[in-house]
């Protein structure tokens, strides 16, 4: 299986980058970064949307963002490696969150923490719980709030680390390099006729 650790310093830059755009008020990258998500990454937001329509829009943009932070930290540490969640990679995340989060439900929130997603991203994990207290403290969120969208945060963990790591691939949205060059209308045919390609077998009616 591949490495899908998101290393502390991939976080720490991620958070970084997020302050700066935050400070800066740069609409145009924020919706560029807001754009991309929604390219790449449509059934996470799918999955936000859920919650947005299920708790109210002040619930929902909490969960967007938190699902956009994760999803730029393993988009740094991964590049080209991430994959795409299909709506069967969140499905098959959120049995597991809600599995390992059922014994903790009257644990203090930010002891609310998946096992396996804990020893599977530690770095991450630990900085979304004290994320999620700032935010508490500094009255960002209610701990309502918080409540609800830190279980589908670390599904969102727990989906992306199973889609780079292969225990539940996604799906490759790198772009596809080709093996031969292409060929041009008028280069010669690669046949040795000695014919402009678009004479010969780039006519659509060659014999």
């Amino acid at each position: 299986m591949a490495s899908a650790l998101v290393s502390a310093e991939s976080i720490a830059a991620t958070i970084e980058s997020f302050t700066s755009l935050d400070q800066s008020g740069d609409r145009v990258a924020m919706n560029d970064l807001a754009r991309r998500l929604g390219k790449e990454q449509p059934a996470l937001l799918q999955a936000a949307a859920r919650i947005r329509a299920e708790h109210g829009d002040a619930v929902g943009e909490a969960a967007v963002f938190y699902a956009t932070l994760v999803w730029a930290m393993f988009d740094r540490a991964c590049g080209d490696r991430l994959p795409r969640l299909l709506p069967q990679n969140i499905e098959d995340a959120q049995k597991i969150i809600d599995a390992e989060l059922g014994p903790l439900a009257d644990a203090p929130l930010g002891e609310r923490v998946a096992p396996g997603v804990k020893d599977r991203q530690p770095h991450l994990v630990a900085k979304l719980v004290e994320l999620i207290a700032e935010d508490v403290k500094e009255n960002a969120i209610p701990e309502a709030t918080a409540a609800i969208i830190f279980p589908p945060t670390q599904m969102a963990v727990e989906a992306f680390d199973a889609a780079v790591s292969g225990r539940r691939p996604g799906q490759t949205i790198k772009p596809v390099v080709r093996e031969e060059p292409k060929i041009g209308r008028n280069d010669p045919c690669p046949c040795g006729s000695g014919k402009k390609y678009k004479r010969c077998h780039g006519s659509g009616a060659e014999a």
